[in-house]
Order: C-alpha cells, then structure tokens, then sequence
C-alpha cells in the first residue's frame, strides 16, 4: 500500500513540475507566436487591445443613451 502512495506522490510532484516549465517557456516558443519577431507580436497585440477597447467603448456608449 506504502509504496502506492510513494507512486501517486511522485507523479503529482512530477506533474506540478511539469506545469512550471511549461509556464516559464518563452514566449516565442509557444504555439500562437511561431515564426513571429517580437515586434510582430507586439503589433498583434495592440490590433486586438484596440479592438477591445473599441468595443468596450461601443457598448458603453449604447448603454448611456
């Protein structure tokens, strides 16, 4: 039973150290930014706030009138 519990306790700590790397990768390593420069990345980033905030501001305006 013992050497079970050792089993389920490694494979959670394996798992949580797992998760850490994954969190700490590079930006450019990750899937949504392949073959992207950081200025590219960056740019990207502004278009989509933008239009966030357009439409935040498009319902704000709708809501006070």
């Amino acid at each position: 039973m013992t050497r079970g519990n050792q089993r389920e306790l490694a494979r959670v700590k394996n798992q949580k150290k797992q998760q850490e790397i994954q969190r700490k990768k590079a930006a450019n390593d990750k899937t949504s930014n392949k073959g992207m420069s950081l200025e590219q990345r960056k740019q990207r980033d502004a278009d989509l706030m933008r239009e966030k905030q357009k439409k935040a501001h498009g319902k704000e305006e709708s809501s006070t009138s």
